[in-house]
């Protein structure tokens, strides 16, 4: 059985660490091995990087800028921790990869997505994951709940409009690799998200690992 890179994606207050929870339930009952990261982040020194990104601060950060710590974070963490686990047979499932760069540096910054393709084949040579579940929900509703669970970080003070622009590029993103993507209406009340997300899941493990 090939190993497989999974990654969530989706924008503010849509349950990510709520529902990796449940996948990681998913994966122990199927009896695969598997480790659980996060972008930016993974390794130490993309944390750090992490902390740069998510600070507030004074000083306006360029979004070039932004996107080129992204991605030195991304890097780092694929050659030090995605592709070893990966060779050691292990699965990857990561909070967070390179669909949320295409969200929140080119719709929400509006780089817009060649800019971004561009460093993403230098970085990382058309590396991506195996499949994507995507948490799609109002960002009214997403950042209402956002607001309720802890001080908001550098990305998430942005402006509604903003939101608005991340989830347009996230639909985006799952309209042109839609065989990659797995989209689950995370405006839902949990119980619901989460039956869905066991469907959709447990149908992937089993064409894996019954191939």
């Amino acid at each position: 059985m090939q190993p497989q890179f999974i990654t969530i994606e989706g924008g503010e207050g849509v349950g990510k660490t709520t529902n990796l929870q449940l996948i990681e339930s998913l994966l122990k009952q199927n009896r695969i091995d598997f480790i659980v990261t996060r972008e930016p982040g993974g390794t130490p020194f993309a944390e750090e990087i992490r902390e740069l990104l998510l600070n507030k601060r004074q000083e306006a950060v360029d979004p070039v800028a932004e996107l080129l710590l992204v991605f030195a974070a991304r890097k780092q963490h694929v050659e030090q921790t995605i592709k070893p686990a990966l060779a050691s047979g292990q699965w990857v499932v990561c909070d967070r990869f390179t669909d949320a760069t295409f969200a929140y540096q080119g719709g929400g910054r509006e780089l817009g997505f060649e800019l971004i393709e561009q460093i993403n084949q230098l970085a990382l040579a058309g590396f991506k994951p195996n499949k994507t579940l995507l948490l799609d929900v109002d960002p009214d509703i997403g950042m209402q709940r956002a607001a309720k669970r802890s001080e908001l970080d550098r990305f998430e003070s942005e402006q509604m409009a903003f939101f608005e622009r991340v989830r347009a590029a996230y639909r985006q993103r799952a309209s042109d690799d839609a065989e990659r993507f797995m989209v689950v209406d995370a405006g839902q009340d949990l119980v619901n998200v989460q039956t869905d997300i066991t469907t959709v899941f447990q149908e992937y493990i089993d064409g894996v690992t019954h191939d």
